[in-house]
């Protein structure tokens, strides 16, 4: 019986060491990213006991006042928490909707360009604002929206009052969701791309020698084939509901627009850092959080089950 409890364990362990003698270039690579990981996002989780105490920074952590759920009660009794909450809902459920059906149109479109430079000069060009971070966007949106912008002198050629876009609140989330569709639609453009392009080619002789006209090969050959990864973007995108963009928000709003645009991040951002309330706003982003990750292992389990797609 000790040989054969022993014997397995020493295969084991002689395995490891070959392993990491084989492999340790690799690791040797990896830990650097793995000790960041760990500084940056795993470290500071220690700080989450906030959500549950009354702190305060003169006492720090170990002689804050522990004060169970009633941060978490709070969420719920301000107006601000539910306004943050469901401008944030909405406003992520349409970047979602919009972020797959308007990559899907375009990739269905460029498709269709049969000219192969035309076609890789449009895809860079829309593909080029995935680059530009939110702070040199919110730039350009405030130059071309601007009392004295683009827009706005367009505006007065036609008698039309200035507008003043960014602090209408009535309009920043058309802007946010708009501005957002445009700087990142050319990445999902790219993924059904690569998606179209492994389709038979055979299905396409076949159905033309039928007599199917393109737009009937596309109703009925691209977008089925295409459709496993619609699926799999859409399910993958269920565990954004609650992400609307802290750096678009942050870079574009103002006090004019926090009824429609102050978002569950932002709120954080400034009931913590700026007005003091660290437990409150430790307990927001905490409540975020959790319901991010049910809605991630949802929406992976769904993808599973519907597509076949998983990652763990």
């Amino acid at each position: 019986m000790k040989k054969g409890r022993t014997g397995p364990n020493r295969i084991a362990r002689k395995s490891w060491k070959q392993e990491i003698r084989h492999s340790w270039p690799l690791y040797l690579l990896i830990a650097p990213a793995f000790v960041f990981a760990v500084i940056f996002c795993y470290a500071p989780m220690g700080g989450l006991i906030m959500a549950f105490q009354n702190y305060k920074p003169w006492l720090g952590i170990t002689g804050s006042e522990f004060v169970g759920l009633n941060n978490f009660k709070q969420i719920f009794e301000f107006q601000e928490s539910y306004q943050a909450i469901i401008n944030t809902v909405i406003i992520a459920v349409s970047k979602i909707i919009l972020g797959l059906i308007v990559p899907i149109i375009m990739a269905l479109l460029l498709n269709e360009v049969k000219n192969v430079g035309l076609k890789k000069g449009i895809q860079t060009l829309v593909y080029l604002p995935h680059f530009l971070s939110w702070v040199t966007v919110a730039g350009m949106l405030r130059d071309i929206l601007g009392m004295d912008g683009i827009v706005n002198s367009l505006l007065k050629n036609f008698g039309v009052e200035p507008i003043f876009f960014l602090g209408e609140a009535g309009m920043f989330r058309q802007i946010v969701v708009i501005s957002d569709l445009w700087k990142g639609f050319g990445f999902g453009m790219i993924v059904y791309l690569a998606a179209i392009s492994n389709i038979d080619q055979s299905l396409y002789e076949a159905a033309e020698m039928d007599g199917a006209n393109r737009l009937q090969q596309t109703l009925h050959i691209t977008i089925p084939g295409i459709m496993p990864m619609i699926i799999v973007m859409a399910t993958l995108s269920l565990g954004n509901v609650l992400n609307a963009g802290f750096d678009q928000i942050y870079n574009l709003y103002s006090p004019l627009t926090y009824s429609t645009g102050d978002i569950i991040d932002t709120y954080v951002y400034r009931q913590s850092l700026v007005n003091g309330q660290y437990s409150f706003g430790t307990a927001v982003g905490l409540f975020k959080s959790g319901i991010g990750l049910i809605l991630t292992v949802i929406s992976y389990r769904i993808a599973y089950k519907v597509a076949g797609y998983r990652i763990f």
